[in-house]
């Protein structure tokens, strides 16, 4: 069995705005309600045209609810960024689980987002409006992605499963240059069409392997 993945499931800090975590079950559940509909409110008419209305009418909450968990739309958009970035890294953290080695990791990385993405479309648009409704949420999305893909990477050329490049930017480059990678084959194999996940990501996978399998 492999070591446990850098990049699974860990404890979440509250999406609430401070100082209105939810102290019970209920509130959890609720908030969960709230971020639900928040994505689909943004997803479907994005942050200008989205409302906090719209939101808790998906929700099925009353208004004073919301601000029981939020201060603000653009607080809740902000939530919603990293509780989007934290579902897709526990999406992958499974099939990372189950990796044979490194690039086989990579390989079954992919295919999980692709999976995951054909179902959660939105993400895409949340993520690209992030750039400029919250820059730092934005930036640290892509940053803390290919963090966890360099340390994947660091770990493999250790083991001597990945080629090792001497430069002290190369796994950094490679981690995101496979993440762009993923990114642009997600959005259109994902989002703008429903090919097979599997074979997309034998192809991509070939491509990473000719280019770091030692």
């Amino acid at each position: 069995m492999r070591e446990r993945s850098a990049d699974a499931p860990a404890q979440q800090e509250s999406a609430a705005s401070d100082g209105k975590a939810p102290r019970t079950a209920r509130g959890e559940r609720t908030l969960r309600k709230i971020l639900d509909a928040a994505l689909e409110e943004f997803g479907e008419k994005g942050f200008s045209d989205g409302s906090i209305v719209g939101i808790t009418s998906r929700a099925r909450v009353a208004l004073g609810t919301f601000y029981t968990y939020f201060d603000s739309k653009e607080a809740v958009f902000r939530a919603l960024v990293k509780d989007m970035s934290a579902q897709v890294r526990d999406n992958v953290a499974p099939a990372l689980e189950q990796s044979t080695d490194t690039l086989d990791g990579e390989r079954r990385a992919l295919q999980s987002f692709l999976e995951f993405v054909a179902t959660h479309r939105q993400v895409y648009r949340i993520i690209d409006e992030a750039e400029f409704v919250d820059p730092d949420g934005f930036r640290k999305h892509y940053e803390t992605t290919a963090e966890r893909i360099a340390a994947r990477l660091q770990a493999g050329k250790d083991k001597g499963e990945v080629n090792a490049i001497d430069s002290k930017l190369a796994s950094e480059v490679e981690a995101w240059a496979i993440m762009g990678m993923n990114v642009f084959l997600g959005l259109r194999f994902g989002v703008w069409s429903k090919e097979d996940p599997e074979e997309v990501t034998r192809v991509a996978n070939g491509l990473i392997r000719r280019g770091l399998e030692p």
